[in-house]
C-alpha cells in the first residue's frame, strides 16, 4: 500500500494538494474580501450633489465610513470618508447641510480603486502607499460594485490563514490526508 502525502481532502470530500494549500493566500482576491466583509448588499454610492449631511446618515445607517459620489448618469466622480467630514466640514465650522459632498471628496486621479479579481495583497500595497482606510472595487466597466475597508482585507487574510492551517494540521496529524493505494 502506498501512502499519498500530495494530496489533502477537503471538508467537501474534494482534494485540495498540499502545494495550494500553502498558496492559497496568494490568490485570495478582492471579491472574497467583499464577501467576507458581510456588507456586499450595501449600495456604497450617493449622487455628488447630496448634501454631506445625507452622507453622514448613511455612514451611520449602514456602520460604513465611505462612500463612491457619482454623477447623474451613475459614473463614479469620487470618493468621501467620515475623515473628510471631519476634517473638511466639523472642524471648518461649515454646514453638513448645505455643502454638497462633491466638494469634501477625493476626485480624479487621487482616486484609488480596485478589481474584483485583484490580490488582498495587492489591495492592501494599494492602501497602504496612499495611506487610506476604503477601497472602492469596480468592475471592467469602472462601475462600482462594493467597498472593502482595511478591515475587511485583515480579516479576510486571517481566514485564509486560518483555514490554510487546518487543512495544513489535519494532514499533518493524518486527519485529512487521503491514504490509500496508487
Amino acid at each position: 500500500m502506498l501512502r499519498c502525502a500530495a494530496t489533502v481532502w477537503s471538508r467537501q470530500a474534494r482534494p485540495v494538494s498540499f502545494a495550494s494549500a500553502v498558496r492559497s493566500i496568494a490568490t485570495v482576491t478582492a471579491d472574497d474580501a467583499l464577501k467576507y466583509s458581510g456588507y456586499m448588499q450595501i449600495d456604497f454610492t450617493i449622487p455628488e450633489d447630496t448634501p454631506v449631511y445625507d452622507a453622514v446618515q448613511k455612514f451611520a445607517a449602514f456602520n460604513i465610513g465611505c462612500l463612491v459620489t457619482t454623477d447623474k448618469a451613475g459614473n463614479m466622480t469620487g470618493v468621501v470618508s467620515e475623515r473628510d467630514y471631519i476634517c473638511k466640514i466639523a472642524l471648518l465650522g461649515r454646514t453638513s447641510k448645505e455643502t454638497p459632498v462633491k466638494e469634501i471628496a477625493t476626485r480624479g486621479a487621487n482616486i484609488i480603486t480596485a478589481k474584483a479579481g485583484e490580490s488582498v495583497e495587492s489591495c492592501m500595497e494599494k492602501m497602504m502607499s496612499k495611506g487610506i482606510r476604503h477601497l472602492p472595487i469596480v468592475d471592467d466597466a469602472e462601475k462600482v460594485i462594493g467597498m472593502v475597508s482595511i478591515k475587511d482585507l485583515v480579516k479576510t487574510v486571517i481566514t485564509e490563514k486560518e483555514q490554510t492551517i487546518k487543512v495544513l494540521s489535519d494532514f499533518a496529524l493524518g486527519k485529512g490526508g487521503h491514504f490509500g493505494s496508487e
